[in-house]
């Protein structure tokens, strides 16, 4: 059965929750030479990649998704299926659409400064191929950028051995807005986008999840490249008290514990018999999951009860750790928000689970991780978005200044900034 810890040996939970992004140096130096492949060799070395890692001949007239493709798709997606990406589809591009920031200009008798909101003009969009679709990354990472403006949006996805991409992940990269559909993965496509090839176009922003090499990637191209973050395994954070239901607890647990065997689930309570029924709970409901292998791996690892003193201690624990999910069942959870500081993602009461946010609600659900939340946030559409300053003085406004102008240049020791200011008024002396 689970451990259930004191809250007095909170270090252990934390040592046990110690799941940073670190990167091998057999990935890393796997990465920097595809990088450098990729920058001196490019499409030929993305072919050649392509079907060393995917099996599939690339070349470019393939590499492209065509519009039949994308109708192919169609095809294969039952429509009650295609209703609820219609539905998520829209809940997320209305939440996102209230994220747009407007420009401002501010003037006072002729000295006018001011800022403009400007979208990325290319934006490149990784996601994750294999066995497994992942629509729901397409549709967070894509609609931000398409609400912000982006000129061109790329996705890039690893093609199967026959060059075929998962039908459900072209559907959602439709319905979301993509621009250009490109069949390549790992570490390359992330190069590619980076610096662009004959068949990629080089992108401003890279975005996505990945695997160990695809996340390397993007840290590797950092600054060639803006990129969201770096993301650490999954956890999810409960809260509860005794109101709380704990057969809803259980299914939450391990709704996070099947992502991965280094996902982390906690739970944070002030009463021992919610503790022990959740724990037993949990039990009972692992035997019934198809991946309960991989649940009972990660919950041996990084699953967890803490029995704290209060259930303000809780939150205090909560904020200490900063997790991707936190959710509250508690018995005014509404209320106990404004005790969160540090949180990817907060879902309120016993009818807001987690997976409500991954699928449908709206709120994108890709989240810092590993604690990162005490300084990060969720992409959203500012992530595709830079500002401009501008500043339009007119002669009297510059005039009504230039000396103080002269005066901090000279403190600093640039006389050639002072004078930059000073020359526009010398034949008025």
């Amino acid at each position: 059965m689970i451990k259930i810890y004191d809250s007095s040996d909170i270090e252990s939970v934390r040592s046990r929750l110690s799941r940073k992004a670190s990167v091998e140096n057999d990935v890393l130096d796997a990465v920097r030479d595809i990088i450098r492949n990729i920058i001196q060799k490019g499409d030929e070395a993305l072919f050649e990649y392509t079907k060393r890692f995917d099996g599939f001949d690339l070349n470019a007239d393939n590499i492209r998704v065509t519009q039949k493709e994308i109708d192919e798709a169609y095809s294969h997606i039952a429509d009650d299926l295609l209703e609820t990406l219609k539905k998520s589809t829209e809940n997320i591009a209305a939440f996102h659409d209230l994220q747009k920031r407007k420009d401002y200009e501010k003037n006072i008798n002729g000295a006018v400064t001011g800022r403009i909101v400007l979208p990325m003009q290319r934006a490149g969009v990784y996601v994750p191929g294999g066995k497994a679709a992942y629509p729901s990354s397409v549709l967070m990472n894509i609609i931000p950028a398409k609400i912000a403006g982006v000129e061109q949006i790329v996705m890039v996805t690893p093609p199967g051995k026959t060059g075929v991409i998962e039908p459900l992940t072209l559907v959602a990269a439709d319905m979301a807005g993509a621009d250009l559909i490109l069949k390549i993965g790992g570490a390359q496509a992330v190069a590619a986008l980076a610096y662009g090839t004959d068949s990629v176009p080089k992108v401003d922003i890279i975005t996505g999840p990945g695997n160990a090499y695809v996340a390397a990637a993007k840290r590797e191209v950092y600054g060639v490249a803006g990129i969201d973050m770096i993301a650490g395994p999954s956890e999810v954070l409960i809260i509860a008290d005794d109101s709380a239901n704990p057969a809803y607890v259980a299914a939450d647990f391990l709704s996070q514990a099947e992502h991965d065997e280094k996902a982390a689930s906690v739970l944070l309570t002030c009463d021992r018999a919610l503790a022990e029924r959740a724990a037993a709970e949990i039990e009972r409901q692992l035997q019934l999951l198809p991946r309960r292998e991989i649940a009972a791996q990660s919950l041996e690892d990084y699953g967890m009860i803490v029995l704290t003193a209060t259930i303000d201690e809780a939150f205090d624990i909560a904020n200490s750790i900063a997790p991707e999910h936190l959710e509250i069942l508690t018995r005014n959870p509404k209320a106990d928000l404004d005790k969160i500081k540090n949180a990817g993602a907060v879902f309120l009461g016993e009818y807001s689970p987690e997976p409500l946010g991954d699928y449908f609600a709206g709120p994108n659900h890709v989240l810092p991780t590993s604690g990162t939340a005490r300084f990060s946030s969720p992409l959203s559409v500012d992530v595709f978005t830079k500002t401009m300053n501008y500043v339009c003085y007119d002669r009297q406004s510059l005039a009504d200044c230039y000396q103080d102008i002269d005066r901090f240049a000279k403190a600093e020791g640039l006389t050639a900034h002072a004078r930059s200011a000073t020359i526009r008024f010398e034949e008025e002396k």
